[in-house]
C-alpha cells in the first residue's frame, strides 16, 4: 500500500509524543492509593494447572528498550504472561509460546533491525505494544506475510495496513469518548491542552474537530510550550474564554505543570483526564483534590477489585514478574500478548499454526475480552473503526476518579 508522505511525516514528528504521552485510549498507568513497590495491590485468584502441551508457536516482541525511551517492565510483563500461559493458561490456542524479544531504541535503524529480524527468525505473528515506529516496521513485516499486532495506532500504517490489528483506537477513540462525554455533561466548549512538539498539536486538533463540532460543541487546542516549567500565564491568556471542561494531552511532566496551573487559573473545571495525568508521580505531585472527580479515560482498569481478569493479572504479575509495579505501564506487554492468546482457540491443534492461521483466528473472533479491562471486547473484522480498519475496538472505560484515587462508577464509553 502506498503511504501518503503528507500524512506520516507529520505523524512521525509528534511520534515519540503520541507514543510516549498520548497512547491515550489504552490508559498508559492506572492511578492507585497503594505503594507502588508492591504487588499486593487487590485480591487475587489461584492459577490453574493446565500447562501447554502443543507444538510451540513463535511469537515476536518488539519493544522500547535500552534507548532514549526504555521500558523493560513491558517486556517483563510479557514475558510472565508468556510463563503463564506455557505453564499455567494452555498457551495460545494449547500450543506452547516461544517469545523472540527485540529492543529497538526509539529510532529508524533499531526499529528496522527488529523488523527484519522478525522476518529472518520467521515468526509467526510480531506483538508491539508501545512505540513510535511502526511506520517502519509494518511494511516490513507485513510485506513478509507475518500480521503486526499493536496497541493503539499512532501512524497511517498502524490505522490503515493490511494484517495489521490495533486492540484500541488510541487518540481517535479517547476524543470520540471525551466528546461523548462532553455531551452528557452539558459541555458546549471544550479545550485541549497540547505540549508543541512536531504537529502534534495540529494533528490532534484536525482529529477533535471530526468528533467535538457534529454534536455542536466548540472545541480548540491550547499549545503549550513543552519545556515551560509553570503554564499559569499560558493558560491565564488561553482559558479567557473560560471553557465549560478541559483536557491534558502530554506526558507526566506535562500533566503535573498543566493540572497545578489549572488549579491557580480554572480550579472549577471539569477534568477529562488520560491515564498519564492520574499517574502516581502527578497525583502525588498535585496532590489527589486536584484530580478527585475527573473523569478517566482508560482501556485498562487496575484498581477494580471484583473482575476476574484485572485478579489473573495480579496474580500472574505476583507471580512471574514480582519486581514489577503492576500498577504503571508493565500492563501493555501483558494485555497485548494474553489477547493474542484470547483468539488461540480457533488455531489447529496439531500442527504449528501459520501465520495465516493467526490472521483467521484474528479477523473471525468475535468480542473477545480485553484482558483487565473489565467490560471492554475486540473484533478485528474491519468494522470497528470504518475508517480506520485496522482499530479492533473504539471503546474505552469512562471512569470518575475517586478521592481516594481510584477509578469508580466506569461504564463503556464511545459506544456508538
Amino acid at each position: 500500500m502506498k503511504t501518503s508522505p503528507r500524512f506520516v511525516r507529520p505523524m512521525r514528528a509528534a511520534g515519540v509524543a503520541l507514543a510516549a504521552a498520548a497512547m491515550l485510549a489504552s490508559g498508559l498507568t492506572a492511578c492507585s492509593s497503594d505503594d507502588s513497590s508492591s504487588n499486593s495491590t487487590g485480591p487475587t485468584v489461584e492459577l490453574p494447572d493446565n500447562p501447554a502441551k502443543g507444538s510451540a508457536i513463535k511469537i515476536g516482541f518488539i519493544t522500547p528498550e535500552g534507548g532514549a525511551i526504555s521500558l523493560p517492565e513491558v517486556r517483563q510483563a510479557a514475558e510472565a504472561a508468556t510463563t503463564y500461559l506455557n505453564d499455567n493458561g494452555d498457551g495460545i490456542g494449547g500450543h506452547k509460546v516461544d517469545l523472540v524479544v527485540c529492543k529497538e531504541h526509539e529510532e529508524a535503524a533499531s526499529a528496522t533491525a527488529c523488523a527484519n529480524q522478525m522476518v529472518e527468525d520467521k515468526v509467526t505473528a510480531v506483538v508491539s505494544p508501545f512505540g513510535s515506529m511502526g511506520s517502519l516496521m509494518i511494511p516490513i513485516i507485513t510485506g513478509a506475510g507475518i500480521p503486526f499486532i499493536g496497541q493503539a495506532p499512532v501512524s497511517q500504517p498502524e490505522m490503515t495496513s493490511p494484517n495489521t490489528y490495533m486492540l484500541s483506537g488510541g487518540v481517535i477513540s479517547v476524543l470520540g469518548g471525551q466528546a461523548e462525554q462532553a455531551v452528557k455533561d452539558g459541555v458546549k466548549k471544550f479545550a485541549i491542552i497540547v505540549g508543541d512538539t512536531g504537529d502534534a498539536a495540529s494533528q490532534i486538533g484536525a482529529m477533535a474537530k471530526m468528533q467535538f463540532a457534529p454534536r455542536g460543541i466548540d472545541v480548540r487546542v491550547i499549545t503549550i510550550p513543552a519545556s515551560i516549567a509553570d503554564p499559569t500565564p499560558n493558560l491565564t491568556a488561553a482559558l479567557k474564554d473560560k471553557p465549560d471542561a478541559v483536557t491534558i494531552m502530554g506526558d507526566t511532566r506535562q500533566c503535573t505543570t498543566a493540572i497545578k496551573a489549572l488549579q491557580t487559573v480554572a480550579p472549577d473545571i471539569k477534568k477529562y483526564m488520560i491515564s498519564t495525568c492520574i499517574d502516581k508521580p502527578v497525583t502525588d505531585a498535585v496532590g489527589a483534590d486536584a484530580v478527585a472527580g475527573s473523569k478517566a479515560f482508560t482501556t485498562v482498569n487496575l484498581t477494580d477489585q471484583t473482575d476476574e481478569s484485572v485478579k489473573l493479572y495480579r496474580s500472574i504479575m505476583a507471580k512471574y514478574a514480582p519486581e514489577v509495579d503492576p500498577n504503571g505501564i508493565a500492563y501493555l506487554g501483558y494485555q497485548t500478548l494474553m489477547s493474542l492468546a484470547g483468539v488461540g482457540g480457533s488455531l489447529p491443534q496439531t500442527d504449528a499454526p501459520t501465520s495465516k492461521d493467526i490472521i483467521t483466528a484474528l479477523t473471525t473472533a468475535k468480542n473477545v475480552p480485553v484482558p483487565a479491562a473489565p467490560g471492554l471486547t475486540f473484533t478485528c473484522n474491519g468494522k470497528a473503526a470504518p475508517m480506520f480498519p485496522t482499530v479492533c475496538n473504539k471503546e474505552l472505560l469512562v471512569s470518575t476518579v475517586s478521592p481516594d484515587l481510584q477509578l469508580v462508577d466506569t461504564v463503556i464509553g464511545n459506544k456508538g
